[in-house]
């Protein structure tokens, strides 16, 4: 057996890369300076598109149960609410977030990951690194001060914003913004608001005040400070920025976790360094605006496994994972664009700007285009990779597009294709012809809307006699898609032309 893969962190990012090889049969070591997880909140969203991976993950049902639906975010100013926006406009299975704090995330991925045989090796710290075309070379510091040099094929940095993987590498994040200082509090309080929303309160003084209701009457308070202030977290101060923001009644009875932390906006420039790959906030960092920072990375870690898997275990070449960096880091850079854009809303000093920016708000947000694309973007169920050098793009009618995340049709093809681990060929018929299956193919192949008896050779067949298949995915007279083990589009093609499939194949194979 070959070397295992290190991981190096174990966070959800880590956990969930960790989880992903594991799960395909690819040895890996996940190790973490921490002496026991974390007990403190951190993260508290899992959007939309972060909820279909925990679904391919066989972990969505457990993590929903666990956590509280969010349905609606609303922004509040001057007394009124100045925008809402409901969040089940967003084309998904799940179209919500859920609210969760990152011990319940970490907890459920530790579990399952322990299923697999895999457990978390902790007060194991990165010193050392170097590499060459063949692997690398790790040196691991144990607890008792032992030292263990460790030769892998490849190393994933999923250790932090202070990442020694990527310090070792000889990388560093690099940012154009500000830096931004923050109060955050986990805490219960006595409150009426609705808990399946989330706010921002805009506030004449220095910042907005976000507030996130968790289970029970659980919030979680971040609030805009200045970046000079040198004080300590406490109750008392959490509580008077609470009392001159939100505009709500918040009575905070006591503190679960109380921090203040300073971010920048930055990314590194490559997510691949030779067989090095770095992902969430070892590669990326921004403000918590909007959430994403945990469901950047945790999608970060879900892209790169597959591709590492492949990889590990010769099918396919080392090539395939620098579209890991050409798909991801355009995510991250828009991520990070998007916070920037809602801070710097969020915290205009001018009186006159503030008001126009609550009228302007108001009326950008009654425009259901615009609402559209506001729940988009925050539950990240636009991501798309239609630039990717790894997707083939066909003929249509423009309804799907290679790199586009399948959208679901139907419960049980929708089960059908989480439950399998590799890459799936999708056949819709047409008028209820049945065509025969794509030799010369290794993907699972699943047929829908055939007639009752279809040929063999099917993995298996869904019936669809009123077309809906064929109407969401724009293929009226049929065709095919190569859905990739993450659930995006690979290749698509009418029924007559199997060129893009074989390309996308050829690809994997360069």
């Amino acid at each position: 057996m070959s070397d295992p893969i290190i991981v190096v962190g174990a966070g959800p990012v880590g956990l969930t890369c960790a989880l992903e090889l594991a799960r395909r049969g690819v040895p890996v070591r996940i190790v973490d300076r921490l002496a026991e997880p974390t007990t403190e909140s951190r993260a508290i969203m899992v959007h939309a598109r972060s909820l279909e991976m925990f679904e391919r993950l066989g972990l969505v049902d457990e993590l929903i149960r666990n956590g509280v639906r969010t349905t609606a975010m609303e922004m509040h100013s001057d007394g009124e609410v100045v925008a809402r926006i409901a969040l089940d406009l967003v084309d998904s299975p799940f179209p919500f977030s859920v609210t969760i704090a990152q011990t319940e995330t970490e907890r459920i991925l530790t579990k399952a990951l322990d299923e697999h045989g895999v457990s978390v090796e902790r007060e194991v710290t990165l010193t050392g690194l170097t590499q060459d075309e063949h692997g690398v070379q790790a040196v691991l510091e144990h607890a008792d001060g032992r030292r263990e040099t460790v030769g892998t094929g490849w190393l994933v940095g999923a250790d932090g914003g202070h990442s020694q993987a990527r310090k070792l590498v000889g990388s560093a994040l690099a940012g154009r913004f500000k830096g931004e200082k923050f109060l955050m509090g986990d805490v219960n309080a006595d409150h009426e608001l609705d808990p399946h929303s989330m706010y921002t309160f805009f506030s004449p003084h220095q910042g907005p005040l976000l507030v996130f209701p968790m289970e029970g009457d659980r919030l979680r308070l971040i609030a805009n400070i200045a970046t000079d202030d040198g004080r300590t977290a406490t109750q008392e101060w959490l509580q008077q920025v609470v009392d001159e923001r939100a505009e709500r009644p918040i009575r905070i009875r006591d503190a679960r976790w109380l921090t203040v932390f300073e971010v920048h906006h930055a990314q590194v420039p490559e997510y691949r360094v030779g067989r090095v790959l770095l992902v969430g906030d070892a590669a990326h960092v921004h403000s918590p605006a909007g959430g994403q920072g945990m469901n950047t990375g945790i999608q970060d870690a879900h892209n790169l496994a597959w591709k590492l898997a492949l990889v590990h275990s010769g099918q396919a070449p080392a090539t395939l994972l620098d579209s890991y960096h050409a798909e991801r880091h355009p995510v991250g850079a828009q991520v990070i664009q998007f916070a920037g854009t809602l801070t710097r809303v969020g915290t205009l000093a001018n009186p006159i700007a503030q008001k126009l920016r609550n009228k302007g708000m108001h009326l950008l947000t009654s425009l259901a285009p615009v609402r559209q694309a506001m729940a988009d973007r925050t539950e990240e169920t636009a991501v798309a990779y239609r630039k990717s050098p790894i997707v083939v793009q066909g003929r249509g009618d423009g309804k799907l597009h290679a790199g586009d995340h399948l959208p679901a049709a139907g419960p049980e093809l929708r089960a059908a294709l989480a439950a399998v681990h590799d890459h799936v060929l999708l056949t819709v018929a047409a008028n209820g012809t049945a065509p025969a299956p794509l030799p010369g193919t290794t993907a699972r192949q699943l047929l829908v809307g055939a007639a009752a008896t279809a040929p063999t050779g099917y993995d298996a067949v869904f019936q669809d006699p009123d077309g809906l298949a064929a109407a969401r995915y724009g293929l009226p007279n049929g065709g095919r898609i190569m859905v990739r083990p993450d659930g995006y589009v690979a290749a698509i093609a009418p029924l007559d032309e199997n060129t893009p499939l074989h390309k996308y194949q050829a690809l994997l194979q360069a």
